[in-house]
């Protein structure tokens, strides 16, 4: 599928996340970017960036970080919330991303923690960042 590097007006140019462990980082958010259709960008011996479109992403292990664990629940980033292309994929990424450090939150509400025309799988890995992969949603009004 190509994609449009032209960079459309308020569109995301990149997010950059500061990760207390880039080995962790690689293993479960690049494995998650690469399996969504990011394609690596950049590398640097503490970071890496994976690429869709016009948008990166970066993960990096910052020699300034204050804190050694991310909390979704301070101010700040609560979590990323992923297109998927259908049902079936986010059933199939949910399964491999244990392999990968990631769990699956809200085990007794999945496919519709988020509502009853929501579907999608809420993860978060080891270090706390979390993970929304959506395949359909509706608009809440």
């Amino acid at each position: 599928m190509p994609t449009d590097p032209t960079p459309t007006h308020g569109h995301l140019h990149h997010i950059e996340l500061w990760v207390p462990d880039l080995t962790r980082a690689l293993s479960s958010l690049g494995w998650l970017l690469e399996s969504l259709g990011y394609t690596p960008f950049q590398s640097w011996e503490a970071g890496r960036s994976w690429r869709l479109g016009a948008t990166y992403l970066v993960v990096e292990q910052s020699p300034a970080l204050t804190a050694h664990h991310h909390d979704r629940h301070r101010p700040g980033l609560n979590h990323l919330a992923f297109h998927v292309q259908d049902a079936p994929t986010v059933e199939r990424l949910t399964a491999e991303a244990t392999e990968h450090g990631w769990q699956l939150m809200y085990p007794d509400r999945h496919p519709h923690a988020g509502g009853p025309q929501h579907y999608a799988a809420y993860l978060e890995n080891t270090d706390g960042f979390e993970a929304e992969l959506v395949a359909i949603t509706r608009v809440r009004r």
